[in-house]
């Protein structure tokens, strides 16, 4: 099993239905990476994923949400990948949760 290091104490915060992690802190982590890029390719390279895997985490979190959270919006000068309303939802309120749920030294 691989265990990774955290120096500090954390509570990472992941949504969890039937066998799928449908959010998570490497989820919101690719959501924030395309918005900066504009690129899944980018945002995949980037966080050293394939294509591929960055793709199906997307299909994760579109199979479990009402609507898309990333569009692909093709041709002419604005073509590329970015954030739907709700892909900027759903990184915003993960990262107040997040933020509310940080851990102090001496908690």
């Amino acid at each position: 099993m691989t265990r990774t290091c955290h120096p500090d104490a954390e509570f990472p915060v992941r949504l969890v239905l039937g066998h799928d992690v449908v959010l998570g802190p490497g989820k919101v982590d690719l959501l924030e990476a395309i918005d900066r890029t504009g690129s899944i390719t980018a945002a995949a390279r980037e966080m050293a994923l394939s294509y591929k895997k960055a793709w199906r985490l997307i299909y994760t979190m579109d199979a479990h949400s009402a609507e898309p959270v990333v569009e692909t919006v093709s041709g002419g000068r604005g073509k590329g990948d970015r954030l739907t309303a709700v892909g900027r939802t759903v990184v915003d309120h993960y990262r107040r949760l997040q933020e509310r749920l940080k851990l102090t030294p001496g908690q």
